[in-house]
C-alpha cells in the first residue's frame, strides 16, 4: 500500500526566533504587545511570521490568560437585515480590540437561546451578548453563578442585575400612535410580531395599547394580528385585518419586515397608501426610503447600539467598575405611507 503522505510541521515560535536572531520571548512580545517591541526588532520579527507563515496557537494564549479572546452573540434569526447590520457593527468592533465573535441564532426560541448560550461557553466564549430581556431563568442563573460578562441588546429599562443596551420598544410605538391621532386616525390596528417569547414584541404591542387607551380608544383583539416576520405572513396578517367589519385607516406593524409585505399586499388589493391607508414601520432598514411610497418608520440606530454593546462586554472583560448601562434614542421617520385619512370612510 502506498504510504499516506506525512502532514506538514507547522512553523513554530522557536522557528521564528531563529529566523529573526531573537529570543521566543522578544517574538511573544511583538504577536501580543508590538507596541513594546523596538521597531527595528519588530520588523524583523514580523518579516519571519510572514516567511515562515506562523500563526500563534490559540490555546497557548488560553492557557496563559484563562481567554480565549472570543466573544459569542445570539440573535433570533440572520435573515433580517437589522440583525446584519448589528453583526456587522460588533465584528467591526470587537476586531479592533483583537477579539473573535462567534454567532449563533435561536429562531425566538429562549430553550434554543439556552442550548446555544451553553454551546458557546463551552466552545471557549469568553462573553455573551443576547437579544432582548426574556431569558430563561435557568440560563441566567447558570450564567450568573459562573460570573460570565453579558450584556441584553435591544431592551429598555434594564430589570435589575441586567447590563443592558437597548431602547423603549414600548415608549417608541407610543409616539407612532401619537403621530398617527394627530393626523386625524382613530380606526388604528397593528400587525405584531408573534409576542410569546418575545419580549421586544410584546412591548411594541402595549405601547400601541397603552397610547391608544391614553387617547380613549381601543384596541380590539380584530384589529391586531400577530404574524412571523416575513413577507408572505405580513400579507396575510393584512389581508385579516382589512377584512374586519369597519376596516382599518392606518396600520403600525412590528418591524419594516411586516411594513413590507403589508405595502405589498396593499398594493395587489387596490388599497392606495397612503389615501386609503397610512402604513408604519420600525427599524428603518434601507430599503424602507427606496419603496414607492417611502415607509415611515421607527429608526433605530443599529450600528452605534451594537457598537456601544460591544463596548460594555468588553469593559467588563477588562474588569473593574461596571460599565453603565446605555439607553438609545430611536426616532419616527416621517415619509410617504402616511397621511391623513381619507374624509370619505366608506370601503368596498
Amino acid at each position: 500500500m502506498p504510504r499516506r503522505a506525512a502532514a506538514p510541521t507547522l512553523p513554530t515560535i522557536g522557528d521564528v526566533a531563529r529566523r529573526a536572531g531573537v529570543s521566543t520571548a522578544t517574538v511573544s512580545r511583538v504577536v501580543n504587545l508590538p507596541g513594546g517591541v523596538r521597531p527595528e526588532l519588530r520588523h524583523r520579527v514580523e518579516a519571519a511570521v510572514v516567511q515562515l507563515g506562523y500563526v500563534p496557537h490559540a490555546g497557548a494564549r488560553t492557557l496563559k490568560s484563562r481567554r480565549t479572546g472570543t466573544i459569542g452573540a445570539i440573535f433570533p434569526t440572520i435573515d433580517n437585515a437589522i440583525f446584519a447590520k448589528a453583526i456587522d457593527a460588533l465584528q467591526r468592533r470587537l476586531a479592533e480590540a483583537d477579539h473573535q465573535l462567534l454567532i449563533a441564532t435561536n429562531d425566538y426560541s429562549p430553550l434554543t437561546e439556552e442550548g446555544q448560550a451553553l454551546n458557546l461557553l463551552a466552545r471557549g466564549a469568553d462573553a455573551l451578548l443576547l437579544c432582548g430581556i426574556g431569558q430563561r431563568p435557568t440560563l441566567l442563573a447558570r450564567l450568573k453563578a459562573r460570573a460570565v460578562p453579558v450584556v441584553h441588546v435591544m431592551s429598555w429599562p434594564p430589570p435589575p442585575g441586567l447590563a443592558c443596551v437597548g431602547f423603549d420598544n414600548a415608549r417608541a410605538m407610543a409616539q407612532v400612535v401619537r403621530y398617527l391621532l394627530d393626523l386625524g386616525h382613530r380606526r388604528i390596528a397593528m400587525l405584531a410580531g408573534v409576542t410569546h417569547d418575545n419580549d421586544r414584541a410584546t412591548a411594541r404591542l402595549a405601547g400601541v395599547r397603552d397610547a391608544l387607551a391614553a387617547a380613549g380608544l381601543k384596541l380590539p383583539a380584530a384589529c391586531v394580528a400577530e404574524r412571523r416576520y416575513g413577507l408572505a405572513a405580513a400579507r396575510e396578517g393584512l389581508q385579516h385585518l382589512m377584512r374586519a367589519p369597519t376596516p382599518p385607516t392606518a396600520v403600525i406593524c412590528g418591524n419594516d419586515v411586516l411594513a413590507f409585505g403589508a405595502l405589498l399586499e396593499a398594493q395587489r388589493l387596490g388599497i392606495e397608501v397612503p389615501r386609503e391607508l397610512s402604513i408604519v414601520g420600525f427599524d428603518d432598514l434601507e430599503l424602507a426610503s427606496h419603496l414607492q411610497p417611502a415607509l415611515t418608520t421607527v429608526h433605530v440606530p443599529a450600528d452605534a447600539m451594537w457598537r456601544a454593546a460591544a463596548e460594555q462586554v468588553l469593559a467588563m472583560l477588562r474588569g473593574g467598575e461596571a460599565p453603565p448601562d446605555v439607553e438609545v434614542e430611536v426616532s419616527l421617520v416621517v415619509r410617504g405611507s402616511t397621511a391623513p385619512p381619507a374624509s370619505s370612510r366608506g370601503r368596498r
